[in-house]
């Protein structure tokens, strides 16, 4: 699959932004001092940035020329979004290369580099190429499915509740392709890659909103349903757009699809009596039509008139589709108790929130170490802010839901990979 060159410069009128983060294959741990020399795709030694990475590992976050804007806001459109390539050197990390990073106007993209330990004196370079959007590329059309899985005594169903996994498997091409790899993705990094690759982040809040929820249902009746294992298969979603999404390998992601995703990462979407997540198929609505589903498109035109996510879920799914919240989020040390932490709070979860930021400081050394006395203080509010500017969260110093969970996500992280160490 052809990678799509970069536009012509005449057209690089409007600015995107990017950062990038460097980590350990080996341990998911942040690589300080990375080298990032950045230029056009298509003209690998023009570089026109050089970066280097701080003690999360990441870069400072730069301005880059994009496509106009309008561009990725109607369809049939030239590619709206520019592509940059990466090419990241570390001290006892062998060389990256990134090709295809993409870059919207007024979006800021996060793209992750994971770097492979050196294990000679020389090193072997490893390239990593992103495939094109959905949206400007023509993959093959979603087949067809009920949203609605038949329950059988047999066991088609074999969960009895909806649970959010850590972690789910990615089956990197169709589902009878035994040639391509297997991925353990981490769920929300999996729904994220999705939704960046779908649609656009220039997109209204409530189109983006909309089209999260769509991916997050259909992704949890696979996970509900087991529906690729109870065919013998070992993984539980594939990358093809015929069967299910399009998951795009390293990709980058955006930062505003990312902090929608943390936010409601739990929920789905259901329709009375039924238990299961629906499976909500959807198509592009340009290149294909799909009576009944979601099209992208069509979200983006009335997010554009000001409908609120349910309201253009309703549109296409009909008035009894509704939105639900999983019963068990998989994989966390502490639940979410319910309501934000600030000033003021006190007892065992602003002591467990304290721990946890102590064990990422460990790594993260920005992140300021904390006396867990169960007292959430101004010294805790500086950790939850740094730790918030470091994973692309709003900065408020509150460890809200989406916060609390993603500082257990990093924690279970850091302390899992420090104990098989």
């Amino acid at each position: 699959m052809p990678n799509s060159s970069i536009p012509a410069q005449s057209n690089l009128v409007d600015i995107g932004y990017l950062q990038v983060q460097t980590l350990s294959e080996e341990n998911q741990f942040p690589i300080q001092d990375a080298r990032v020399a950045i230029s056009y795709t298509g003209q690998p030694d023009s570089v026109i940035e050089t970066l280097e990475t701080d003690s999360s590992g990441q870069t400072e976050t730069i301005a880059l020329e994009t496509p106009p804007l309008e561009y990725s806001e109607t369809p049939g459109s030239p590619q709206p979004y520019s592509e940059y390539t990466l090419s990241i050197t570390a001290p006892g990390f062998e060389p990256l290369t990134i090709s295809g990073t993409e870059i919207l106007p007024t979006a800021n993209a996060i793209q992750v580099a994971r770097l492979r330990p050196l294990r000679d004196a020389i090193g072997d370079s490893e390239t990593v190429v992103i495939g094109p959007h959905t949206l400007y590329y023509q993959y093959p059309p979603k087949i067809a499915e009920a949203e609605i899985k038949p329950i059988r005594d047999t066991g088609s169903i074999v969960l009895n509740r909806v649970v959010v996994p850590e972690f789910i498997v990615v089956h990197d091409g169709v589902p009878t392709d035994n040639s391509v790899q297997n991925y353990y993705v981490p769920f929300r990094d999996y729904i994220k890659n999705v939704a960046s690759s779908e649609i656009y982040a220039t997109w209204p809040r409530s189109t983006i909103t909309a089209n999260v929820l769509a991916i997050l249902s259909f992704t949890l009746n696979r996970v509900y349903t087991e529906w690729y294992r109870n065919q013998g298969y070992n993984f539980t979603i594939t990358s093809s757009t015929a069967y299910d999404h399009k998951w795009i390998f390293e990709r980058n992601i955006y930062e505003n699809i990312s902090v929608i995703v943390d936010e409601i990462f739990n929920n789905y979407l259901s329709r009375p009596d039924v238990k299961q997540p629906i499976l909500t198929q959807y198509c592009d609505g340009r290149n294909s039509q799909c009576p009944g589903w979601l099209t992208q498109w069509g979200s983006k035109a009335l997010g554009d008139q000001g409908y609120s996510p349910i309201e253009i879920l309703r549109y296409y799914y009909g008035d009894d589709m509704y939105i639900n919240t999983a019963e068990q989020i998989a994989g966390v040390p502490l639940s979410w108790p319910g309501s934000p932490l600030d000033i003021g709070s006190s007892g065992a979860d602003v002591r467990g929130i304290q721990e946890q930021l102590n064990a990422i400081a460990s790594v993260y050394t920005a992140i300021p170490s904390l006396v867990p006395d169960g007292i959430f203080g101004e010294n805790t509010q500086n950790s939850v802010r740094t730790f918030q500017s470091i994973f692309g969260l709003p900065q408020t110093g509150i460890v809200d839901f989406a916060t609390w969970y993603r500082i257990s996500a990093i924690y279970v992280a850091v302390t899992g990979i420090a104990e098989l160490s």
